[in-house]
């Protein structure tokens, strides 16, 4: 499972793990990483974010450190079942699988994924969040599952972001929204809004994680390093 680009990874530097790489955006976060880069995958590798089982036994066969790890993990749509566009719509139990990918998931990547990251020098871990998820910034309401799951995954970011720096104080821990990137799960939904191509939000995203600081850990950034509101 990419032992031989792990093994070039310690040679050349930075080691940087990418949770969801068979995605749009994980596919292209791990091509720009290079070398020190592995990927997880749940296409290639069973790695269900949803199953803390699967989740802790794949990411326990890997050999820290990691500089970087990075959740590239999410669905707007979940067993076809489309953003809410009226409160009639809301489902309990479509609300329930979207905390469970969307916010859970990440958030079990880092429990398990903390062993990974250097104490001794800077590390970095970024779950995808979005920007419907700040709360702050909502003007349109609607997509209440997705918004109500990514604005958990931010209080789960920030919370072990907290804690994280006892233990880790070079570590940055973040939430990071990649813009709209032209991927499956926007095609339906990004007609009105400037789009970016999955290899140029992988860019954006490393500039912007690799430029942030322990200051700024627990914070929620677009892909320039913007503050997006929570």
């Amino acid at each position: 499972m990419g032992e031989a680009r792990a093994a070039a990874g310690r040679e050349g530097g930075m080691r940087s793990l990418i949770v969801g790489a068979s995605g749009g955006i994980g596919a292209a976060l791990l091509a720009a990483c290079g070398e020190g880069a592995v990927g997880l995958s749940r296409r290639e590798h069973g790695l269900d974010v949803t199953d803390e089982g699967a989740v802790e036994r794949l990411l326990a066969a890997l050999e820290p450190p990691f500089d970087r790890v990075i959740v590239a993990t999410g669905a707007l749509e979940i067993g076809g079942v489309p953003p809410e566009k009226t409160l009639r719509a809301l489902d309990p139990a479509n609300l329930a699988r979207h905390f469970a990918l969307n916010a859970a998931g990440p958030a079990l990547v880092l429990k398990h994924a903390l062993r990974l990251l250097p104490r001794d020098r800077p590390a970095r871990f970024a779950a995808l969040s979005a920007r419907v998820g700040s709360i702050g910034d909502n003007r349109l309401g609607g997509w209440f599952a997705y918004r109500a799951a990514k604005a958990a995954l931010n209080q789960l970011v920030h919370t072990a972001a907290i804690e994280i720096a006892r233990s880790h104080p070079q570590a940055v821990v973040v939430a990071l929204h990649p813009g709209t990137v032209e991927t499956g799960l926007t095609a339906r939904y990004s007609a009105t809004h400037p789009v970016v191509t999955p290899e140029r939000a992988a860019l954006n995203l490393l500039s912007t994680l690799d430029r942030l600081g322990p200051e700024q850990s627990g914070g929620f950034f677009d892909a320039t390093g913007a503050r997006v509101p929570w």
